[in-house]
């Protein structure tokens, strides 16, 4: 598979389906998945961060902070 190519259902379902690609099974981490955010390993529950993706990681701190902010600043007592 080239680099600008993207991957056909049956290959993001195969890392998505390898063990060697959760770590303790909960943390998806594939460095050929440029996806953000996958599926979670029980899909009905949304979605998980790729840890291998650095995107990924800015995505989820961002989210996180913006978070933080809106409890800050909405939810005072």
């Amino acid at each position: 598979m080239e680099q600008d190519e993207k991957p056909s259902k049956e290959t993001l379902q195969q890392w998505h389906d390898d063990p060697a690609n959760w770590k303790l099974k909960i943390f998806y981490f594939n460095k050929k998945d440029k996806r953000i955010f996958p599926p979670k390993k029980i899909q009905a529950f949304g979605w998980t961060v790729n840890f291998a993706n650095p995107l990924s990681i800015l995505a989820l701190l961002g989210l996180i902070i913006l978070i933080i902010v809106i409890q800050k600043y909405f939810f005072k007592n």
